[in-house]
């Protein structure tokens, strides 16, 4: 029996060469404009109904990323409520920075915030255009209560936390003030150089005092809330979280010594502790963006961070605390250009030119699409099924921190992920130009890293 016309005709085409992946990934790619076309956040409403959306950036040092992130951040804010902006960064200098936004008085002369390596992070020209029109937003707010808080989640800093708790109880419990500055005598010569206390805390077995004595602080801060004013929530909530700080940061100084994945999980379990206590303090309405890189907020279950090497990371957490329909996780990629960076740690910022992206990685694909700038949602049933399998594959990524060393570019700066589970969606430029550092490097405090070993 003869077959049909149209079954001859879906065998035919079924039977054609497909397109090149880079063409089918350039078909369902949805073109951005201008991150400072107010246009450009629209496209990422469809993830505006998730409590969280994180938002990415392959590398810190790419302006666009920044760009980017400042738009979406103000459409979610504006359009539909997002009260909370946290970002990889840390607690310390970004509650200066809050405080600022919100015009709340400090509780003592401080010196300006990010300024330890790398300060080109937070102080640069994208970042602080986004600060100003988060200022301005606050003002016309009508109440406090309407206010956006700019927080960080980060670890490091210990020294300006425990500066913050001993502020906080000298005001509402002296003979508690006492009693902190003996608990945290232990880290007093080490809370500028906390290189130092790994290294001393590795060789003496005495140093495990020194963990009960900045537990114990943090719990007995949080038992005494009673003593808070009804109106203090704000000043207690940023007093416990320093405690909480210092408290983790020993842990994290301790076992960094030893490298692997402890320290790694022991920072990103923190950002994800804080966020989680952001949205609590906040209330069950509160909405939050995220600001941190590709490596902390993609899932880290569908890369080689977690498959190999027994890591995970923020986003990973997120979405299993909150469920993957809260969570919104958005990457961001390039392929060429420019980026700000240093070669070595504590080395000066640099502008370098990006090495072209690998030919076995997304970002080739993403690159051979020819589309400058796009959005490409990787959802199930966002994404054509037949796209979504072939961008399953394993492929390389490209990640890039505050050192960018292009010679070894391979082995520093790639990993193996699947985008489609890593991200629900992928925010792409072509070419990235250099953040705009607002000033020269300042000096770090004794030599101290900030995001010291990792560099994410």
């Amino acid at each position: 029996m003869l077959d049909s016309t149209a079954e001859l005709a879906a065998r035919a085409k079924n039977n054609r060469p497909q397109p090149p992946l880079h063409a089918r990934v350039a078909e369902a790619a949805e073109p951005l404009p201008d991150p400072d076309d107010p246009d450009f956040g629209a496209l990422i409403d469809r993830y505006a109904d998730r409590r969280i959306v994180m938002l990415g950036e392959a590398s810190h040092g790419s302006a666009e990323f920044y760009r980017a992130r400042a738009a979406i951040t103000r459409r979610l804010v504006e359009a539909h409520g997002f009260d909370i902006v946290a970002v990889e960064a840390d607690w310390p200098d970004a509650a200066a920075v809050d405080r600022r936004l919100r015009r709340i008085d400090p509780p003592r002369p401080q010196p300006a915030p990010f300024q330890r390596f790398p300060s080109w992070i937070w102080r640069n020209a994208e970042f602080s255009q986004f600060t100003s029109w988060l200022r301005s937003h606050n003002d016309a707010a009508a109440t406090p209560g309407q206010h956006v808080g700019f927080y960080g989640l980060d670890i490091y800093n210990m020294h300006d936390s425990i500066g913050a708790v001993l502020d906080y109880l000298d005001r509402v419990d002296p003979d508690a003030a006492q009693l902190a500055r003996e608990r945290y005598g232990c880290l007093t010569p080490w809370q500028q150089n906390p290189v130092l206390y790994r290294r001393a805390a590795a060789r003496h077995p005495s140093f495990e005092n020194c963990e009960a004595e900045v537990v114990a602080q943090c719990r007995d801060l949080l038992a005494h809330r009673l003593a808070c004013a009804a109106d203090d929530d704000d000043r207690f909530f940023d007093a416990a979280q320093n405690a909480r700080l210092v408290a983790a940061a020993e842990r994290y100084y301790r076992v960094m010594y030893y490298g692997g994945a402890q320290s790694w999980n022991l920072r990103d379990s923190h950002m994800a502790e804080t966020l989680a206590r952001l949205l609590e303090f906040k209330g069950p309405g509160a909405k939050a963006v995220v600001w941190a890189h590709n490596s902390h907020i993609g899932d880290a279950r569908h890369t080689d961070m977690g498959a190999a090497r027994g890591e995970h990371n923020l986003g990973q957490l997120a979405r299993q605390r909150f469920g993957e329909q809260q969570v919104a996780l958005i990457g961001f990629g390039t392929h060429g250009g420019e980026v700000a960076a240093a070669r070595d740690w504590d080395g000066e910022v640099e502008v370098m030119p990006l090495r072209p992206a690998l030919t076995d990685s997304y970002e080739r694909i993403c690159h051979d699409a020819a589309v400058p700038r796009f959005l490409l949602d990787l959802r199930a049933g966002a994404l054509d099924p037949a796209l979504r399998r072939e961008l399953l594959a394993p492929r390389l990524e490209r990640y890039i921190g505050v050192i960018y060393r292009p010679e070894t570019e391979r082995w520093s700066h790639y990993g193996t992920s699947v985008l489609p589970r890593q991200f629900d969606g992928f925010v792409w430029f072509d070419e990235t130009h250099a953040v705009k550092p607002m000033a020269p490097r300042h000096a770090e405090q004794d030599g101290m890293p900030d995001l010291f070993p990792s560099g994410v």
